[in-house]
Protein backbone atom coordinates (compact mmCIF):
# COMPACT_ATOMS: atom_id res chain seq x y z
CA UNK A 1 0.00 0.00 0.00
CA UNK A 2 1.16 3.93 -0.26
CA UNK A 3 1.25 5.32 3.29
CA UNK A 4 1.76 9.11 3.56
CA UNK A 5 3.27 9.90 6.79
CA UNK A 6 2.52 14.01 7.94
CA UNK A 7 4.67 15.61 10.91
CA UNK A 8 2.35 18.73 12.52
CA UNK A 9 4.90 19.44 14.69
CA UNK A 10 6.03 23.51 13.90
CA UNK A 11 7.58 24.78 17.28
CA UNK A 12 11.16 25.95 17.40
CA UNK A 13 13.75 25.23 18.10
CA UNK A 14 12.61 22.11 16.21
CA UNK A 15 12.41 18.72 17.15
CA UNK A 16 12.68 15.45 14.76
CA UNK A 17 9.74 13.43 14.83
CA UNK A 18 11.79 10.25 15.94
CA UNK A 19 8.13 8.54 16.15
CA UNK A 20 7.51 8.80 12.58
CA UNK A 21 11.42 8.20 11.82
CA UNK A 22 10.58 4.63 13.66
CA UNK A 23 7.68 4.22 12.13
CA UNK A 24 8.53 5.22 8.76
CA UNK A 25 11.18 2.41 8.57
CA UNK A 26 8.70 -0.37 10.35
CA UNK A 27 5.84 0.18 7.44
CA UNK A 28 8.95 0.37 4.71
CA UNK A 29 10.20 -2.95 6.35
CA UNK A 30 6.65 -4.50 5.76
CA UNK A 31 6.47 -3.79 1.95
CA UNK A 32 4.58 -0.90 1.81
CA UNK A 33 5.60 2.18 0.20
CA UNK A 34 6.16 5.37 2.54
CA UNK A 35 6.45 8.93 1.86
CA UNK A 36 6.98 11.71 4.63
CA UNK A 37 5.76 15.19 5.03
CA UNK A 38 7.40 17.57 7.15
CA UNK A 39 5.55 20.78 7.54
CA UNK A 40 8.19 21.89 10.16
CA UNK A 41 9.74 23.07 7.17
CA UNK A 42 7.35 24.58 5.15
CA UNK A 43 7.58 28.24 4.24
CA UNK A 44 3.71 28.08 3.19
CA UNK A 45 1.81 25.27 4.39
CA UNK A 46 -1.40 24.89 2.07
CA UNK A 47 1.27 24.84 -0.59
CA UNK A 48 3.65 22.11 0.76
CA UNK A 49 0.08 19.85 1.11
CA UNK A 50 -1.24 20.65 -2.04
CA UNK A 51 2.23 19.89 -4.09
CA UNK A 52 2.63 16.80 -1.87
CA UNK A 53 -0.75 15.56 -3.15
CA UNK A 54 -0.32 16.21 -6.57
CA UNK A 55 2.84 14.45 -6.30
CA UNK A 56 0.85 11.05 -6.11
CA UNK A 57 -1.80 9.43 -4.16
CA UNK A 58 -2.03 7.08 -1.13
CA UNK A 59 -4.19 4.83 0.48
CA UNK A 60 -3.70 5.71 4.00
CA UNK A 61 -2.62 9.03 5.64
CA UNK A 62 -1.06 9.37 8.76
CA UNK A 63 -1.04 12.41 10.91
CA UNK A 64 1.16 12.64 13.92
CA UNK A 65 0.35 14.91 17.21
CA UNK A 66 3.66 14.55 19.22
CA UNK A 67 2.03 17.33 21.63
CA UNK A 68 -1.21 18.26 22.67
CA UNK A 69 -0.20 21.19 24.14
CA UNK A 70 3.12 22.97 25.13
CA UNK A 71 2.85 21.93 28.96
CA UNK A 72 3.15 25.08 30.04
CA UNK A 73 0.66 26.95 33.06
CA UNK A 74 1.44 30.25 31.76
CA UNK A 75 0.96 30.18 28.39
CA UNK A 76 -1.36 27.39 28.08
CA UNK A 77 -1.04 27.16 24.05
CA UNK A 78 -2.88 24.10 22.53
CA UNK A 79 -1.94 22.26 19.88
CA UNK A 80 -5.37 20.34 18.96
CA UNK A 81 -7.05 23.30 17.07
CA UNK A 82 -3.97 23.61 14.53
CA UNK A 83 -4.08 20.31 14.03
CA UNK A 84 -8.22 20.37 12.70
CA UNK A 85 -7.04 22.73 10.46
CA UNK A 86 -4.67 20.57 9.26
CA UNK A 87 -6.65 17.62 8.83
CA UNK A 88 -9.34 20.34 6.74
CA UNK A 89 -6.47 20.76 4.87
CA UNK A 90 -5.14 17.14 4.03
CA UNK A 91 -8.81 16.51 3.45
CA UNK A 92 -9.29 19.08 0.30
CA UNK A 93 -6.41 16.98 -1.12
CA UNK A 94 -6.91 13.03 -1.01
CA UNK A 95 -9.66 10.86 -0.29
CA UNK A 96 -6.85 7.90 1.81
CA UNK A 97 -7.65 7.13 5.16
CA UNK A 98 -6.62 9.30 7.71
CA UNK A 99 -5.99 7.85 10.81
CA UNK A 100 -4.21 9.99 14.06
CA UNK A 101 -1.46 9.14 16.11
CA UNK A 102 1.55 10.27 17.68
CA UNK A 103 2.27 10.15 21.67
CA UNK A 104 0.21 13.45 22.23
CA UNK A 105 -2.87 11.74 20.58
CA UNK A 106 -2.11 8.45 22.46
CA UNK A 107 -2.49 10.49 25.63
CA UNK A 108 -6.43 11.21 25.29
CA UNK A 109 -7.46 9.75 21.81
CA UNK A 110 -10.94 9.77 22.17
CA UNK A 111 -11.51 13.06 23.85
CA UNK A 112 -9.18 14.37 20.62
CA UNK A 113 -11.77 12.37 18.18
CA UNK A 114 -14.58 13.55 19.62
CA UNK A 115 -13.36 17.20 19.99
CA UNK A 116 -12.44 17.56 16.20
CA UNK A 117 -15.91 15.87 15.05
CA UNK A 118 -18.08 18.10 17.32
CA UNK A 119 -16.16 21.09 17.27
CA UNK A 120 -14.63 21.22 13.45
CA UNK A 121 -17.17 18.58 11.97
CA UNK A 122 -14.58 16.35 10.78
CA UNK A 123 -14.97 12.90 10.35
CA UNK A 124 -11.49 10.47 10.57
CA UNK A 125 -11.47 7.08 10.03
CA UNK A 126 -9.91 6.49 13.41
CA UNK A 127 -6.63 6.36 15.11
CA UNK A 128 -3.95 4.21 16.74
CA UNK A 129 -2.80 4.76 20.19
CA UNK A 130 0.38 3.72 21.59
CA UNK A 131 3.28 2.05 19.12
CA UNK A 132 2.61 2.95 15.50
CA UNK A 133 5.41 0.11 14.75
CA UNK A 134 3.35 -2.29 15.55
CA UNK A 135 -0.57 -1.02 15.11
CA UNK A 136 -0.04 0.40 11.87
CA UNK A 137 1.27 -2.49 10.02
CA UNK A 138 -0.97 -4.51 11.36
CA UNK A 139 -3.49 -2.38 10.20
CA UNK A 140 -2.07 -1.98 6.51
CA UNK A 141 -1.94 -5.56 6.34
CA UNK A 142 -5.65 -6.06 7.21
CA UNK A 143 -6.73 -3.84 4.49
CA UNK A 144 -4.76 -4.55 1.85
CA UNK A 145 -6.17 -8.02 2.40
CA UNK A 146 -9.32 -7.35 2.87
CA UNK A 147 -9.84 -8.53 6.47
CA UNK A 148 -11.67 -6.97 9.40
CA UNK A 149 -9.65 -3.97 10.62
CA UNK A 150 -11.85 -2.03 13.48
CA UNK A 151 -10.42 -4.58 16.03
CA UNK A 152 -7.30 -3.85 15.14
CA UNK A 153 -4.76 -4.04 18.53
CA UNK A 154 -4.17 -0.19 19.50
CA UNK A 155 -7.05 0.77 17.03
CA UNK A 156 -9.28 3.57 17.93
CA UNK A 157 -12.32 3.81 15.58
CA UNK A 158 -16.25 5.07 15.83
CA UNK A 159 -19.02 2.34 16.69
CA UNK A 160 -22.50 2.26 15.44
CA UNK A 161 -24.16 4.70 18.15
CA UNK A 162 -21.19 7.22 16.76
CA UNK A 163 -18.81 6.90 20.07
CA UNK A 164 -15.43 5.69 19.81
CA UNK A 165 -14.09 2.76 20.89
CA UNK A 166 -10.30 1.92 21.55
CA UNK A 167 -8.80 -1.69 21.19
CA UNK A 168 -6.43 -2.49 23.64
CA UNK A 169 -2.94 -2.44 22.05
CA UNK A 170 -0.66 -5.29 21.58
CA UNK A 171 2.91 -4.05 23.07
CA UNK A 172 5.25 -6.35 21.32
CA UNK A 173 9.29 -6.72 22.30
CA UNK A 174 11.20 -4.27 20.96
CA UNK A 175 13.67 -6.39 19.75
CA UNK A 176 11.12 -7.03 16.64
CA UNK A 177 11.59 -3.09 15.65
CA UNK A 178 13.55 -3.59 12.47
CA UNK A 179 17.18 -2.09 12.73
CA UNK A 180 16.26 2.18 12.79
CA UNK A 181 18.81 3.53 10.00
CA UNK A 182 16.61 6.82 10.61
CA UNK A 183 17.13 8.21 6.96
CA UNK A 184 13.37 8.96 6.95
CA UNK A 185 13.53 12.43 8.39
CA UNK A 186 15.94 14.94 7.27
CA UNK A 187 17.76 14.86 10.65
CA UNK A 188 21.02 16.82 9.69
CA UNK A 189 18.72 19.94 9.55
CA UNK A 190 17.31 19.06 12.60
CA UNK A 191 20.18 18.67 14.07
CA UNK A 192 21.56 21.58 12.13
CA UNK A 193 18.86 24.38 13.91
CA UNK A 194 17.49 21.83 16.86
CA UNK A 195 20.68 20.98 18.56
CA UNK A 196 20.47 17.65 19.10
CA UNK A 197 18.82 14.39 18.20
CA UNK A 198 16.76 11.57 19.64
CA UNK A 199 17.05 7.87 20.49
CA UNK A 200 14.83 5.71 22.64
CA UNK A 201 16.26 3.08 24.22
CA UNK A 202 13.16 1.30 26.22
CA UNK A 203 9.60 2.19 26.80
CA UNK A 204 6.81 1.93 28.77
CA UNK A 205 7.18 3.00 32.82
CA UNK A 206 6.13 1.35 36.11
CA UNK A 207 6.38 4.30 37.65
CA UNK A 208 3.43 5.45 39.98
CA UNK A 209 3.65 9.31 39.66
CA UNK A 210 0.23 11.12 40.02
CA UNK A 211 -0.18 13.65 37.04
CA UNK A 212 2.38 11.46 34.64
CA UNK A 213 0.74 10.25 31.16
CA UNK A 214 3.46 7.93 29.93
CA UNK A 215 2.38 5.45 31.67
CA UNK A 216 -1.41 6.07 29.52
CA UNK A 217 0.53 6.79 26.15
CA UNK A 218 3.14 3.98 26.58
CA UNK A 219 2.24 1.04 28.71
CA UNK A 220 3.24 0.49 32.58
CA UNK A 221 5.53 -2.59 31.47
CA UNK A 222 8.93 -1.32 30.46
CA UNK A 223 10.04 -2.97 27.42
CA UNK A 224 13.80 -3.00 26.72
CA UNK A 225 16.08 -2.69 22.91
CA UNK A 226 18.78 -5.01 22.55
CA UNK A 227 22.12 -2.65 23.30
CA UNK A 228 23.35 -3.97 20.34
CA UNK A 229 20.21 -2.18 18.32
CA UNK A 230 20.73 1.22 20.18
CA UNK A 231 24.03 1.01 19.17
CA UNK A 232 23.48 0.28 15.67
CA UNK A 233 21.23 3.34 15.83
CA UNK A 234 23.73 5.45 17.13
CA UNK A 235 26.25 4.62 14.78
CA UNK A 236 23.87 6.06 12.17
CA UNK A 237 22.96 9.17 13.46
CA UNK A 238 27.12 9.86 14.13
CA UNK A 239 27.33 8.98 10.23
CA UNK A 240 24.78 11.80 9.60
CA UNK A 241 26.98 13.97 11.28
CA UNK A 242 25.21 14.01 14.46
CA UNK A 243 26.94 13.37 17.53
CA UNK A 244 24.48 14.97 19.59
CA UNK A 245 22.09 12.87 21.09
CA UNK A 246 19.29 12.39 23.95
CA UNK A 247 17.84 9.76 25.03
CA UNK A 248 14.03 9.83 24.69
CA UNK A 249 13.02 7.01 27.78
CA UNK A 250 10.74 8.33 30.57
CA UNK A 251 13.68 7.00 32.47
CA UNK A 252 16.66 6.00 30.97
CA UNK A 253 17.71 3.83 34.21
CA UNK A 254 15.18 2.07 34.57
CA UNK A 255 16.33 -0.94 34.82
CA UNK A 256 19.67 -0.54 35.95
CA UNK A 257 21.27 -3.31 34.32
CA UNK A 258 20.13 -2.62 31.37
CA UNK A 259 21.95 0.95 31.59
CA UNK A 260 24.74 -0.69 32.27
CA UNK A 261 24.79 -3.03 29.01
CA UNK A 262 23.76 -0.20 26.76
CA UNK A 263 26.81 1.68 27.96
CA UNK A 264 28.88 -0.90 27.96
CA UNK A 265 28.21 -1.90 24.22
CA UNK A 266 28.49 1.99 23.23
CA UNK A 267 32.00 1.95 25.22
CA UNK A 268 32.93 -1.01 23.38
CA UNK A 269 32.38 0.69 19.85
CA UNK A 270 34.18 3.39 21.24
CA UNK A 271 31.43 5.69 21.16
CA UNK A 272 31.86 7.41 23.94
CA UNK A 273 35.29 9.54 22.44
CA UNK A 274 32.83 9.90 19.05
CA UNK A 275 29.48 10.78 21.18
CA UNK A 276 28.01 13.48 23.97
CA UNK A 277 24.95 12.56 25.29
CA UNK A 278 22.05 13.32 27.44
CA UNK A 279 19.21 11.26 29.50
CA UNK A 280 16.40 11.83 31.18
CA UNK A 281 17.02 10.12 34.61
CA UNK A 282 14.86 9.43 37.94
CA UNK A 283 17.28 10.06 41.40
CA UNK A 284 16.82 6.33 41.95
CA UNK A 285 18.51 3.85 41.51
CA UNK A 286 21.39 5.45 40.67
CA UNK A 287 24.74 4.88 42.08
CA UNK A 288 28.79 5.78 41.47
CA UNK A 289 28.70 2.78 38.94
CA UNK A 290 25.96 3.30 36.89
CA UNK A 291 27.68 7.65 36.89
CA UNK A 292 30.97 5.76 35.67
CA UNK A 293 29.33 4.23 33.01
CA UNK A 294 27.69 6.55 31.50
CA UNK A 295 30.33 9.35 31.35
CA UNK A 296 32.40 6.30 29.82
CA UNK A 297 29.92 5.97 26.69
CA UNK A 298 30.23 9.91 26.24
CA UNK A 299 27.27 10.84 28.51
CA UNK A 300 28.02 14.61 29.37
CA UNK A 301 24.89 15.34 31.56
CA UNK A 302 21.80 14.21 33.28
CA UNK A 303 18.37 16.06 33.84
CA UNK A 304 16.83 14.38 36.79
CA UNK A 305 13.00 14.20 37.59
CA UNK A 306 13.43 15.37 41.08
CA UNK A 307 9.96 16.82 40.87
CA UNK A 308 10.38 18.11 44.72
CA UNK A 309 12.81 18.35 47.44
CA UNK A 310 10.08 17.73 50.35
CA UNK A 311 9.33 14.41 51.51
CA UNK A 312 5.49 14.83 52.40
CA UNK A 313 5.59 16.13 48.14
CA UNK A 314 7.58 13.46 47.18
CA UNK A 315 5.27 10.79 48.55
CA UNK A 316 2.05 13.14 47.49
CA UNK A 317 3.04 13.02 44.10
CA UNK A 318 4.18 9.41 43.87
CA UNK A 319 7.51 9.33 44.00
CA UNK A 320 9.77 6.55 44.93
CA UNK A 321 13.27 8.88 45.79
CA UNK A 322 13.77 11.24 48.81
CA UNK A 323 15.39 14.49 48.77
CA UNK A 324 18.31 12.94 49.97
CA UNK A 325 18.51 10.31 46.75
CA UNK A 326 18.55 13.82 44.67
CA UNK A 327 21.81 15.36 46.82
CA UNK A 328 23.55 11.62 46.11
CA UNK A 329 22.33 11.33 42.55
CA UNK A 330 24.30 15.14 41.52
CA UNK A 331 27.28 13.97 44.14
CA UNK A 332 27.77 10.87 41.84
CA UNK A 333 27.43 12.74 38.13
CA UNK A 334 30.10 15.52 39.59
CA UNK A 335 32.46 13.00 40.87
CA UNK A 336 32.10 11.32 37.19
CA UNK A 337 32.38 14.52 35.30
CA UNK A 338 28.64 15.01 34.03
CA UNK A 339 26.69 18.08 34.48
CA UNK A 340 23.21 18.06 35.73
CA UNK A 341 20.23 19.89 35.44
CA UNK A 342 17.08 19.30 38.25
CA UNK A 343 13.45 19.50 37.19
CA UNK A 344 11.26 20.78 39.68
CA UNK A 345 7.44 20.20 39.59
CA UNK A 346 5.46 22.76 42.29
CA UNK A 347 1.93 23.75 43.24
CA UNK A 348 0.56 20.19 43.30
CA UNK A 349 -2.18 19.38 45.71
CA UNK A 350 -1.00 20.00 49.73
CA UNK A 351 1.78 22.62 48.44
CA UNK A 352 2.56 25.34 50.95
CA UNK A 353 5.31 28.07 51.48
CA UNK A 354 7.10 25.38 53.63
CA UNK A 355 7.37 23.19 51.15
CA UNK A 356 8.11 25.53 48.28
CA UNK A 357 11.61 26.50 50.56
CA UNK A 358 12.01 22.49 51.10
CA UNK A 359 12.32 22.14 47.33
CA UNK A 360 15.00 25.27 46.81
CA UNK A 361 16.67 24.30 49.46
CA UNK A 362 16.81 20.85 48.27
CA UNK A 363 17.85 21.76 45.10
CA UNK A 364 20.85 24.24 46.55
CA UNK A 365 21.66 21.78 48.56
CA UNK A 366 22.18 19.32 45.89
CA UNK A 367 24.15 21.91 43.87
CA UNK A 368 23.49 21.00 40.05
CA UNK A 369 24.34 23.52 37.51
CA UNK A 370 20.84 23.92 36.45
CA UNK A 371 17.29 23.63 38.20
CA UNK A 372 14.30 23.95 36.24
CA UNK A 373 11.24 25.06 38.08
CA UNK A 374 7.75 23.96 36.27
CA UNK A 375 4.44 25.48 38.49
CA UNK A 376 1.71 24.12 37.86
CA UNK A 377 0.64 20.51 37.07
CA UNK A 378 -0.49 19.89 33.38
CA UNK A 379 -3.83 17.52 34.31
CA UNK A 380 -3.94 14.67 32.03
CA UNK A 381 -7.56 12.58 31.72
CA UNK A 382 -7.18 9.38 33.51
CA UNK A 383 -4.72 10.53 36.36
CA UNK A 384 -4.83 9.97 39.98
CA UNK A 385 -4.10 13.94 39.52
CA UNK A 386 -7.23 14.57 37.21
CA UNK A 387 -9.74 12.66 40.08
CA UNK A 388 -8.23 15.78 42.66
CA UNK A 389 -8.20 18.41 40.03
CA UNK A 390 -11.69 17.85 39.63
CA UNK A 391 -12.86 18.18 43.23
CA UNK A 392 -10.73 21.32 43.18
CA UNK A 393 -12.75 22.64 40.21
CA UNK A 394 -13.11 26.27 40.05
CA UNK A 395 -10.95 27.13 43.11
CA UNK A 396 -8.16 29.56 42.51
CA UNK A 397 -4.80 28.14 40.30
CA UNK A 398 -7.26 26.03 38.36
CA UNK A 399 -7.29 26.50 34.29
CA UNK A 400 -8.96 24.82 31.58
CA UNK A 401 -11.16 22.83 31.15
CA UNK A 402 -12.87 19.16 29.91
CA UNK A 403 -11.87 20.38 25.94
CA UNK A 404 -8.41 18.64 24.82
CA UNK A 405 -8.09 21.82 22.97
CA UNK A 406 -8.01 23.85 26.24
CA UNK A 407 -4.93 22.60 28.42
CA UNK A 408 -6.20 22.03 32.18
CA UNK A 409 -3.76 22.86 34.90
CA UNK A 410 -3.68 22.46 38.58
CA UNK A 411 -1.83 24.57 41.00
CA UNK A 412 -2.43 24.36 44.82
CA UNK A 413 -5.00 27.14 46.07
CA UNK A 414 -3.47 27.98 49.00
CA UNK A 415 -0.58 29.35 47.12
CA UNK A 416 -1.65 30.60 44.50
CA UNK A 417 -2.07 33.89 44.67
CA UNK A 418 1.40 33.63 46.35
CA UNK A 419 3.61 31.19 45.03
CA UNK A 420 5.46 33.27 42.13
CA UNK A 421 6.46 36.24 44.57
CA UNK A 422 7.43 34.03 46.93
CA UNK A 423 9.74 31.54 44.57
CA UNK A 424 11.23 34.99 43.19
CA UNK A 425 12.04 35.69 46.65
CA UNK A 426 13.64 32.18 47.62
CA UNK A 427 15.30 31.86 44.24
CA UNK A 428 16.88 35.35 45.22
CA UNK A 429 18.82 36.05 41.25
CA UNK A 430 20.31 32.67 41.53
CA UNK A 431 20.97 32.27 37.79
CA UNK A 432 20.98 28.75 38.09
CA UNK A 433 17.23 28.64 38.43
CA UNK A 434 15.15 28.46 35.24
CA UNK A 435 11.81 29.88 36.57
CA UNK A 436 8.79 29.84 34.36
CA UNK A 437 8.22 33.58 34.69
CA UNK A 438 6.83 35.11 31.76
CA UNK A 439 8.12 38.75 32.54
CA UNK A 440 11.80 37.34 33.09
CA UNK A 441 13.19 35.30 29.89
CA UNK A 442 16.62 35.45 30.50
CA UNK A 443 15.30 32.60 33.63
CA UNK A 444 12.31 31.09 31.46
CA UNK A 445 12.39 27.41 31.49
CA UNK A 446 10.26 27.15 28.34
CA UNK A 447 12.13 26.21 24.98
CA UNK A 448 8.60 26.56 22.88
CA UNK A 449 9.67 29.82 20.80
CA UNK A 450 12.95 30.75 23.01
CA UNK A 451 14.57 33.84 20.98
CA UNK A 452 17.72 33.23 22.90
CA UNK A 453 17.85 29.00 22.70
CA UNK A 454 17.03 29.49 18.77
CA UNK A 455 19.86 32.17 18.17
CA UNK A 456 22.10 30.03 19.94
CA UNK A 457 22.04 27.25 17.96
CA UNK A 458 21.85 28.65 14.97
CA UNK A 459 25.42 30.03 16.13
CA UNK A 460 26.22 26.57 16.44
CA UNK A 461 25.88 25.33 19.99
CA UNK A 462 24.89 21.75 20.58
CA UNK A 463 23.14 19.79 22.98
CA UNK A 464 20.43 19.64 25.71
CA UNK A 465 18.60 23.00 25.59
CA UNK A 466 19.05 23.67 29.43
CA UNK A 467 23.13 23.06 29.12
CA UNK A 468 23.20 25.20 25.66
CA UNK A 469 21.74 27.76 28.19
CA UNK A 470 23.44 26.91 30.89
CA UNK A 471 26.77 27.60 28.59
CA UNK A 472 25.20 30.94 27.63
CA UNK A 473 25.42 32.48 31.02
CA UNK A 474 22.74 34.81 32.17
CA UNK A 475 21.94 37.77 29.78
CA UNK A 476 23.49 36.55 26.96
Amino acid sequence: MNVALINANRIRPPIAPIGLDYVAEAVHAAGHEVALLDLCWAEETPAAIAAFFQAASYDLVGLSLRNTDDSTYTSGESFVDPLAWLVQEVRRHTDARLVLGGVGFSVMPELILAHLERTHNLALDGGIWGEGEFALVELLARLEQGREWRDTPGLVSRCEDGTWRRIPAAFHALAELPAMTRRWVDNPRYFRWGGQAGIETKRGCPGACTYCADPLSKGARVRLRPPAAVADELECLLAQGIDHVHTCDAEFNLPAQHVLEVCAEMTRRGLGDRLRWYAYCTPVPFTREMARAMADAGCVGINFGADHGDAEMLRRLGRAHQPEDVVSATRFCHEAGMVVMLDLLLGAPGESRASLRAAIECARRAAPERVGISLGLRVYPGTPLDRLAAAAEGAPGMSGGPEPAVPRFYLEPAIADVCYSFLDELIDGDPRFLFLDPTKEEQNYSYNAHRRLTAAIAEGYRGAYWDILRRLGPGS
